[in-house]
């Protein structure tokens, strides 16, 4: 036998071996891999595992998972449904009544601002000191303190004459006229100081002869000011060291507890404006907000312009506001001038509807369901919605759902996502059926 034929056949002999003890090997250990290339599936362990559950529409939720979605109920109870048509709005001053500004009595240099912008004040707080410059108000007191000398003078000749007991009736009675002349003069002059704004302790030291040279600008306070309610300081004019006159305007304050809400609308909606204005229909008013109770307010239109702003093409309704605060040491108040808001127009009234939350309800397509509790369990009930919006789903009384039954009045799409998939949670130590019923675990 050659060479070339003898390494031949010991090739063939080592492979030979070698298959061979990879076929023993895979044999061995056949129960290590075969489940990993060809999965047998396991038999159930019972009959309430042998398949999940089907989508029922009831989920069974436990007290705690209810409190962790937050669900509440409420009996559904026939009510009287207005439509409403959503239009803009924005928080306002109130005309003539939220802004009132400071102005300076008298010619004179700002010698001191007390307040900065945006800093409250309340009825009588210093805001400027103001270095008089006003001639008039010198003159005027250069008058009273005459007037109030010549008085004495004149009360001191008639005490000498009463006394000596020989002065002619006719000297004496032209000295009484004298003297009420004086104090006709004195009040006028008193008068004229206070209203150009020097206190009542000023006017008598400038009667005495010490005249003032500065004058103190305090909060106006108003009418209804009984509780002195904080004014906010909107706008500083007077700046330090500036020259103003007499009428000026310092600063304006302003009273956030009276605002307004203006509306914006088209001439196309003007008959929905005007039928709630001439009806005193009430509008609603979506402020945005959270964290505060209701209002309670009532609004009606009060105002309509009679005329169309050329660049917006829209024309203006308001209606009064009264502002709430949270006082925890400082005012905070709610509404803010420049505040968006959304107001509501009665439209169409419907009557003997259910008005729920608008998460209170979930569409499938066509389809619009709510869930109804019974114990423990929620079942999703068919319903036809008349109307919705972002805040309210409207359903018709038709008989889908009876007056009366306990509704959820939110997480509508979390249980529908439950019910399709049967994920409803049973309290511990129960289970739920394919057929939606609960039985205690063996």
């Amino acid at each position: 036998m050659s060479a070339l034929s003898f390494r031949g056949v010991a090739r063939a002999l080592v492979a030979a071996v070698v298959l061979g003890g990879a076929a023993a090997a895979a044999v061995h250990t056949r129960e290590r891999w075969q489940p990993l290339l060809f999965p047998v599936a396991a038999a159930p362990a019972d009959d309430h595992a042998a398949a999940p559950a089907a989508a029922t529409g009831r989920v069974v939720l436990s007290e705690q998972a209810q409190k962790n979605l937050g669900l509440t109920t409420a009996p559904l109870t026939p009510t009287t449904f207005w439509k409403t048509a959503t239009l803009p709005g924005m928080v306002v001053d109130r005309p003539g009544v939220t802004d009132r500004g400071v102005i300076a009595p008298a010619t004179g240099v700002v010698a001191k601002v007390h307040k900065a912008a945006g800093e409250a004040v309340r009825p009588g707080e210093v805001l400027f000191t103001l270095k008089l410059l006003s001639e008039s108000i010198h003159l005027t007191q250069t008058e009273l303190f005459k007037a109030a000398q010549d008085a004495e003078l004149a009360k001191a000749q008639r005490a000498t004459l009463a006394s000596s007991g020989v002065a002619p009736p006719a000297r004496l009675t032209e000295i009484d006229n004298q003297l009420t002349r004086l104090a006709a003069a004195a009040r006028a002059y008193r008068a004229d100081l206070l209203n150009r704004g020097l206190t009542p302790e000023q006017i008598d030291a400038a009667a005495a002869g010490t005249f003032a040279t500065e004058m103190r600008v305090t909060a106006p306070s108003r009418a209804h000011d009984a509780t002195g309610v904080e004014l906010e300081v909107q706008e500083i004019r007077g700046e330090l060291g500036r020259l103003v006159q007499s009428g000026e305007t310092l600063c304006l304050l302003s009273d956030h507890r009276l605002l307004a809400v203006e509306g914006r609308a088209f001439p196309d909606e003007a008959p929905l404006i005007d039928r709630a204005a001439r009806g005193g229909w009430p509008v609603e008013v979506d402020f945005g907000d959270e964290g505060w109770p209701s209002h309670g307010q009532t609004f009606r239109v009060e105002y309509v312009a009679a005329t169309i702003d050329p660049e917006s093409r829209t024309f203006r309704f308001r209606f009064p506001l009264d502002n709430q605060a949270r006082g925890d040491g400082k005012d905070e108040w709610r509404f803010r001038p420049g505040q968006r808001v959304r107001v509501l127009v009665r439209v169409e009234k419907l009557d003997d509807v259910f008005a729920l939350p608008a998460d209170a309800v979930v569409r499938e397509g066509a389809e619009a369901y709510v869930f109804r509790r019974n114990g423990d369990s929620f079942d999703r009930k068919p319903v036809h919605v008349v109307y919705q919006d972002r805040r309210h789903a409207v359903l018709a009384n038709d008989g889908s759902v009876s007056p009366g039954a306990q509704v959820a009045q939110s997480g509508a799409a979390q249980l529908n996502r439950m019910a399709k998939a049967g994920t409803g949670a049973a309290p511990p130590g129960y289970h739920v059926h394919a057929d939606g019923s609960v039985h205690a675990n063996h």
